[in-house]
């Protein structure tokens, strides 16, 4: 494609060179850089794209996109004279602009539904994505857990959102296989770094706000946590918002130009549920659908499940889903790592959750406390290099909730696991919470089968749909469905 046209849409870009060249393919990594690449240098958390500039040119690169802050004469003049230097204010916003452009769009040719929010988001996709295609209508998904094509796996996720040249290939796929829609998780993060710039998004939907997130590779405060959630309501036709979130509500007067359509359960809203049932097995509710009042059922129990199920509806029926089509698709959805119940030999309720905050854990924590008539077993750790505040409030929501509780490890990246367990032993203390520490994670879950009976209940929390454990920045197979019936094994032989 032609430079030019790759640059289309972006301002005050500065440049040097000739712009009528033929780019073969977008960079942001040099050592992937090939003969007549554009190569665009990021400044990111640990390295710098525009010290590897050299090793770009050396690869191939035929155009350089720099950011203006980060430039200076000595590296301008390196950039041999037959190749293309570029300037500009943002090179991620750059990076996001000129992959849309290069692969031509895809945003633009099919339904594009963002959620966002605290909790929720990758329930909520599935969830959307289900009623649909019991619709008929061929779904795309991006989100945490993976990318898909109908029932099709594209690629495993490293980030809830991908990087925007990563996004652009994605989406230009399902163009290409016919996806009418495409649902997909939009981070906070991404929307900071600018990884859905330039995308066109028809729906977005707010499930709610918590803290999270807040650390010197994230967030610096709570505030730029919630705008940076807010911009996506800037990008997009209609917004979808959770009418009993107090964070929720604020958007459409911060983004009045939007239309917003609300939905919830103790508030006045749009679309209300009413008669909310919760089992161990399944939520239930009641709520207006066109001229008719309707029965749904979710095979995903907790309050949370009808929030989120509730804004699934909102889209689906914004795209024409039937009422058949929804009752079905939720009656019977499953989501990997979202309350998901692990089968065994011994015939124990196991359940992974991907809860990894103070209030996500508390509220799962409580959801299964009602219907269980044992033991709440908690065993759950905190992440490294991430939010360490929350640590001695996660320790804190599981004593005063769970019957017992087990601080092991979860991905502690480059800290001390052992650091990060009594952080969160700090704040289980400050109840009368029973429990141990327990770093080794399959020890951890070890000890946890072996007090439980069947009337109690395992909750595994933290990790979810992960199948690694992330140490010392190499990432280890970590399966914990399959951890659970391995030790289950492994004490039948004995």
């Amino acid at each position: 494609m032609e430079l030019k046209s790759i640059l289309a849409g972006l301002k005050n870009i500065k440049v040097k060179g000739d712009l009528s060249i033929d780019i073969a393919s977008i960079r942001n990594d040099s050592r992937n850089v090939k003969t007549n690449d554009m190569f665009v240098a990021i400044k990111g958390f640990d390295i710098d794209g525009h010290e590897h500039i050299k090793e770009a040119v050396q690869n191939g690169a035929k155009a350089i996109l720099m950011q203006e802050d980060m430039v200076n004469k000595k590296m301008l003049n390196e950039i041999p004279e037959d190749v293309t230097a570029m300037v500009v204010p943002n090179t991620r916003y750059a990076l996001a602009i000129t992959a849309c452009n290069y692969y031509k769009n895809p945003s633009k040719k099919i339904k594009l539904i963002g959620i966002t929010g605290t909790k929720g988001k990758t329930t909520t996709t599935y969830m959307i994505k289900e009623i649909l295609e019991k619709q008929g209508i061929k779904t795309g998904l991006i989100g945490t857990v993976a990318s898909y094509i109908g029932n099709k796996k594209i690629e495993s996720s490293d980030n809830t959102t991908p990087e925007s040249l990563k996004l652009q290939e994605i989406l230009a796929k399902m163009v290409a296989e016919k996806c009418e829609v495409v649902v997909m998780e939009v981070s906070s993060q991404s929307l900071k770094l600018n990884r859905v710039s330039g995308c066109d998004f028809d729906i977005a939907v707010f499930t709610n706000f918590a803290e999270d997130h807040i650390s010197s590779k994230e967030h610096p405060s709570l505030e730029d946590y919630f705008n940076s959630k807010v911009e996506l309501f800037k990008m997009c036709k209609l917004g979808i918002i959770n009418s009993d979130d107090v964070h929720s509500i604020m958007i459409p007067k911060i983004v009045p130009d939007t239309e917003f359509v609300t939905y919830g359960i103790d508030n006045s809203c749009d679309l209300l549920a009413k008669d909310v049932t919760v089992t161990n097995q399944y939520a239930d509710f009641k709520v207006k659908i066109g001229d008719k009042n309707e029965r749904i059922k979710v095979s995903i129990p907790g309050r949370f499940s009808v929030y989120n199920a509730l804004s699934a509806i909102c889209v689906a029926v914004r795209l024409g889903a039937s009422v058949e089509s929804i009752k079905d698709a939720l009656a019977n959805i499953k989501v990997p790592g979202r309350s998901e119940l692990v089968d065994n030999k011994k015939g124990l309720t196991i359940m992974i959750d991907y809860a990894h905050t103070q209030e996500s854990l508390e509220k799962i924590l409580s959801a299964v406390k009602i219907y269980t008539k044992g033991r709440v077993i908690s065993v759950f750790g905190c992440g490294g290099d991430r939010d360490k505040a929350k640590r001695p409030m996660m320790g804190e929501a599981s004593g005063r909730v769970a019957d017992y509780t087990i601080i092991t490890s979860d991905n502690p990246r480059s800290e001390d696991p052992e650091k990060i367990v009594k952080e969160i032993e700090e704040g289980i203390k400050k109840t009368k919470g029973k429990y141990e520490c327990i770093v080794d994670r399959v020890e951890a879950i070890r000890k946890a089968i072996k007090m439980a009976n069947t009337k109690d209940i395992i909750v595994l929390a933290g990790k979810g749909h992960e199948q690694y454990q992330e140490i010392k920045g190499k990432r280890y197979p970590f399966d914990e469905a399959l951890i659970v019936n391995q030790i289950i094994e492994e004490m039948e032989e004995k």
